[in-house]
């Protein structure tokens, strides 16, 4: 596995093995790992999402991986509690999901291998694409949101 350039971004914090397994348990339960666009067009982007009523748990996970940024959802119902999420996308998703993805294990897994191991070289660095590399970035994505079925095929050789 090659390292993920962070170059442009603030640099996450070296996790310790406790603290990527905890992650990873955190991710795995309430969390999201996704491809997603900002804008209508545009191409999309590693996403790793914490969602929970507990601030103090995203404060946390913040503080551990050295960045992100929580927001707060709106509540649908006026009885619903507070909810807030914690979301870190595009090169510093990467790295983090490398050095989580060892410790997951639903079929999570599966796309976080996906995306730490072929997301760069399907991404070219200027954003234009020849015929040749839209197909491989359109297969790739293909690949990512295909059946969980597989993916949770992947999670039990682990």
């Amino acid at each position: 596995m090659s390292p993920v350039n962070t170059r442009g971004c603030e640099p996450l914090r070296q996790l310790s093995d406790t603290e990527a397994a905890y992650l990873a348990g955190i991710i795995d339960g309430e969390g999201t790992i996704t491809l997603t666009r900002t804008h209508r067009g545009e191409n999309r982007r590693p996403v790793v999402s914490i969602s929970s009523t507990e601030l103090s748990l995203l404060l946390y996970v913040r503080s551990v991986v050295g960045a992100g940024r929580i927001t707060s959802k709106v509540r649908a119902q006026d009885h619903h509690s507070p909810a807030f999420a914690y979301t870190i996308s595009s090169r510093q998703a990467l790295t983090l999901l490398g050095r989580v993805w060892p410790y997951l294990r639903t079929y999570k897994a599966g796309r976080a291998c996906l995306l730490v191991e072929e997301y760069v070289r399907v991404t070219p660095r200027n954003g234009r694409y020849t015929p040749h590399q839209r197909a491989a970035r359109q297969a790739f994505e293909q690949r990512f949101f295909a059946n969980s079925v597989r993916a949770k095929a992947h999670v039990g050789h682990l």
